[in-house]
């Protein structure tokens, strides 16, 4: 018996998206669950009187975008390209998701603010890593 390494994605033939939209509309699919999800958490939490409602970190939506950000790097095979574009795509979508969570944390709740940058580290990173990936794959030939 001999073991297939998954190739992870999106399409039928387990590859990598072929387009942004694609690649978005999985992303935002990812976040609208885990919205839903982190709102059933902290609903419970607010009912049992652990915690107040809207104290649970919005941070958590981002979980199941991540796991498909991981495996668009596994479809796409090997190359120092994908790890560029990866690391490239970590370090804008932290850096703009942490900026929008810190600009909006002062007039909104944890759940909010957290939210807010994970919204827009997701769409940062997803444009980072398709278009950077495709124009370092053309600028080496």
């Amino acid at each position: 018996m001999t073991q297939q390494r998954s190739k992870g994605g999106l399409r039928p033939d387990r590859g990598p998206v072929t387009s942004v939209g694609d690649l978005l509309g999985a992303a935002f699919a990812g976040l609208a669950v885990g919205i839903a999800v982190v709102l059933v958490l902290d609903g419970i939490l607010a009912l049992t009187g652990t915690a107040e409602f809207g104290r649970t970190n919005g941070w958590m939506i981002v979980i199941l975008p991540v796991w498909l950000f991981v495996e668009q790097f596994r479809a796409e095979g090997f190359g120092a390209e994908r790890v560029l574009a990866a690391v490239l795509g970590i370090g804008f979508c932290v850096a703009a998701g942490l900026t929008i969570a810190g600009l909006v944390a002062p007039y909104t709740p944890v759940l909010v603010s957290g939210g807010a940058g994970a919204l827009i580290g997701t769409v940062v990173y997803c444009f980072v890593w398709f278009y950077g990936l495709r124009w370092l794959r053309q600028r080496a030939g």
